[in-house]
């Protein structure tokens, strides 16, 4: 059956909450019960309508922006139809900003380009954008479910132009190529809140970008969702419902550790609580919650940020990464002084956090004294349910189809270890013990590895065994 079309352009689509559907015979209007006489005889005298439908304007109005983000011509098709309409004397022609993409349907060429990229990512749940210059072509690739995937190349000669469109977007020098810059889009497609964070970086064939999606409206975070063993779940709600100490989630960029700290804050009673995080970059914002954003330009660090965070009565504080030994001493001192103190690290696994600790400086009494514990993850693919295959001794393997971009998975969800600050531990950290000894008191205490914790979602077929070594390997 043919897919369905949806001929209206969308800005009139949504100013009058009207969908016209044509599934390649019969032309059906969907409209609200009070529906204007005037709006029905414009697509009456536009498009001879078959049949017409009523529904509720509100979920109708959710029906016109699920509709229009799925059926947008794919970033692919405008692509190719910009390189072969586009008039490369005019390509830097600049239009006013829309309020939502799906709105800009007709504008020039270049815009139209980027904004179905932009509109495609957020539809396929992309989390970054590369636009890559080569030799003699040119490279856009998703971020989805923490792997790369090509999506169109687009004609070498329209990569500065893109690039440019994307600076004035972002507010950044479109004159100066040859220093690394950094801007940030606030836009809406289909009615979503996306926050873009753009870098641009020179390279010997042009100017690379690459943009970091945040979607303001997926912040509903909870520590049930992350996907916890139950008995890690249960620890780690204690640890981050103590009225003091330090509790540090860790792994590599992209593991899930800010998300893991939001679901934890979303366990405090902020009514009687009061909650700062200092953050680069605040990527959600919750409610209740007072952030902020460290600034590189006017030297706000995490440290100045925390100095001036402690003299704002908090209850809890959140760290969006210790970097130094300036920030690590504030964020222990205040962990020893009546704060609960939840902060990311980068370490391959929970007992090096001790050890990274003690490298920047911190005195290892210190660390003792108020570490509760460390959180340490990353992230799996799920396996796609609709063609994931189980062979004869019952492992579940990916197959790839259509509802997951023909890679086999779709989704992701955590895997963790947890090493609890027990007696045995923080004597063994006050000593300076070696990492492997940490690790071996933290494993008679009841530490399960990453790998480990691997295993149960490789046996419920949420993942395969192929996916747990990837993210886990040493």
């Amino acid at each position: 059956m043919a897919a369905t079309r949806h001929p209206l352009p969308y800005a009139f689509a949504k100013a009058n909450t009207v969908l016209l559907e044509d599934d390649g015979s019969t032309l059906t209007l969907w409209a609200p019960p009070d529906v204007g006489w005037a709006t029905l005889s414009e697509v009456q005298r536009l498009y001879a309508v078959d049949r017409l439908e009523s529904e509720a304007a509100p979920s109708l109005a959710e029906r016109i922006n699920a509709a229009y983000a799925g059926s947008e011509s794919s970033a692919a098709v405008v692509v190719g139809e910009v390189e072969s309409a586009v008039d490369l004397s005019r390509m830097m022609q600049d239009l006013p900003a829309v309020e939502d993409l799906l709105e800009a349907a007709n504008d020039a060429p270049i815009i139209r380009m980027l904004n179905a990229l932009l509109t495609q990512a957020a539809k396929d749940g992309a989390s970054d954008i590369h636009i890559e210059p080569y030799e003699r072509s040119s490279s856009v690739r998703f971020r989805v479910d923490g792997t790369l995937r090509e999506v169109v190349q687009p004609n070498r000669a329209l990569h500065a132009a893109l690039i440019s469109r994307l600076k004035i977007m972002a507010e950044l020098d479109i004159a100066e190529k040859r220093l690394p810059q950094d801007g940030r889009i606030s836009l809406r497609i289909g009615g979503r809140a996306i926050d873009v964070r753009v870098s641009t970086l020179p390279s010997a064939h042009g100017e690379r970008a690459v943009l970091r999606l945040l979607d303001k409206s997926e912040s509903k975070f909870t520590l049930e969702g992350l996907g916890m063993d139950g008995k890690v779940l249960s620890a780690f709600k204690q640890l981050v419902q103590q009225p003091h100490g330090i509790v540090l989630v860790t792994g590599p960029t992209g593991s899930g550790k800010t998300t893991s700290l939001y679901a934890s804050l979303q366990t405090v009673d902020t009514s009687t609580t009061n909650v700062l995080t200092v953050e680069d970059p605040i990527e959600y914002e919750l409610p209740g919650i007072g952030q902020t954003q460290v600034n590189s330009k006017i030297d706000l660090t995490f440290a100045k940020a925390l100095r001036a965070i402690l003299r704002q009565d908090p209850d809890v504080i959140m760290i969006g990464e210790i970097r130094d030994y300036e920030t690590a001493q504030i964020a222990i001192q205040a962990s020893l002084t009546g704060h609960l103190v939840l902060a990311t690290l980068h370490t391959n696994d929970a007992p090096s956090a001790v050890t990274r600790l003690t490298d920047m400086g911190v005195e290892p009494f210190l660390l003792s004294s108020s570490l509760l514990g460390v959180l340490a993850q990353r992230l799996v693919r799920r396996l796609c349910p609709v063609c994931k295959r189980q062979d004869g001794e019952g492992h579940w393997h990916p197959v790839g189809c259509e509802a997951c971009g023909h890679t086999g998975y779709k989704g992701r969800t955590g895997v963790y270890e947890l090493m609890v600050a027990d007696d045995a531990v923080r004597s063994l950290i006050h000593n300076r013990a070696a990492e492997s000894e940490l690790q071996a008191a933290a494993q008679a205490a009841g530490l399960r590895s990453m790998r480990e914790d691997g295993e149960r979602l490789i046996a419920a077929g949420v993942t395969s065994l192929e996916e747990v070594l990837r993210v886990t390997r040493e």
